[in-house]
């Protein structure tokens, strides 16, 4: 299915401004309508207050959220308005306590979700929260952009980090429409195992389907001489000059993840091209 609808969300213009711009170009590219929410967070923690402080403070916090978001929107209407691609910008105040179901219900019926990288400078909890909410709460793929970076106009190569786990599997399937316009899609497979149900033949299967498609896939099977599955993936990635990496996101749990580490999260911190995750 085509990118007909893309979205974006911004809690800061200064440090989401790239993404907004990113989404931007991507939208105008796959003559897509762009969704922006512009979001003002109520960071309040009720409980923390003592009690004859609570109702003012609630308020206060409330309303400086309000005013965060109508500033935000006010700032995206001029980004926008001289921009020639078709969009909406949504504003609204939410506590974080809300602040995943009020994500999944405005990007539940997107065909892709483009965001900044949640960790690095200028990012915060916020930023976590909504790309997890995205993933999860709406069931939506998302675009991972670093920086200011952007997707070109053409893909010459994509990489698609597959281990047969159903995440990539969703991944891959979002991310078909990328995978239609490169010249050449890598299927990089990490150290298989070797009982696993394609072990004569790593990637196969999928190269087969995904040439249905009309992708031009090959497969590549690497040695895990790194210590972590990223670091392994990204100089692929950097050896073979990708521009699009599409992975599963968080195979394990988020909770295990944000304690002990792993795949997503590493690649959400160190990736230096867009990356594709689906859960």
């Amino acid at each position: 299915m085509p990118f007909k609808t893309i979205a974006t969300i911004v809690t800061d213009m200064d440090n989401d401004k790239d993404a907004l711009s990113a989404a931007v170009g991507l939208a105008r590219r796959e003559d897509a309508h762009l969704e922006v929410l512009c979001l003002g967070i109520d960071q309040t923690q009720p409980g923390f207050y003592y009690a004859g402080a609570s109702a003012v403070l609630l308020q206060d916090n409330l309303s400086r959220a309000q005013d965060d978001a109508a500033a935000l929107e006010k700032a995206a209407v001029g980004f926008l308005s001289h921009r020639d691609v078709p969009h909406t910008i949504r504003a609204a105040a939410v506590p974080t306590a809300s602040l995943a179901s009020l994500v999944a219900h405005r990007t539940r019926l997107c065909d892709l979700v483009l965001l900044p990288k949640p960790y690095g400078e200028g990012r915060t909890f916020v930023h976590q929260a909504i790309l997890e909410a995205a993933l999860f709460n709406g069931a939506v793929p998302v675009l991972v952009v670093p920086g200011d970076t952007a997707l070109p106009d053409r893909l010459d190569r994509t990489v698609v980090a597959w281990n047969e786990s159903a995440e990539a599997l969703t991944a891959v399937r979002a991310a078909l429409p990328f995978l239609r316009q490169s010249e050449t899609v890598s299927i990089a497979v990490i150290d298989p195992p070797v009982h696993g149900p394609d072990r004569s033949d790593p990637g196969g299967e999928l190269s087969e389907v995904l040439s249905r498609h009309g992708v031009r896939p090959e497969i590549s099977v690497l040695a895990k001489t790194m210590p972590r599955v990223s670091d392994i993936m990204c100089r692929h990635a950097t050896e073979t000059g990708a521009q699009l990496i599409v992975m599963g996101a968080y195979g394990h749990s988020r909770f295990r993840e944000a304690i002990l580490g792993g795949t997503t999260r590493n690649m959400l911190e160190m990736a230096e091209i867009p990356v594709l995750m689906a859960h």
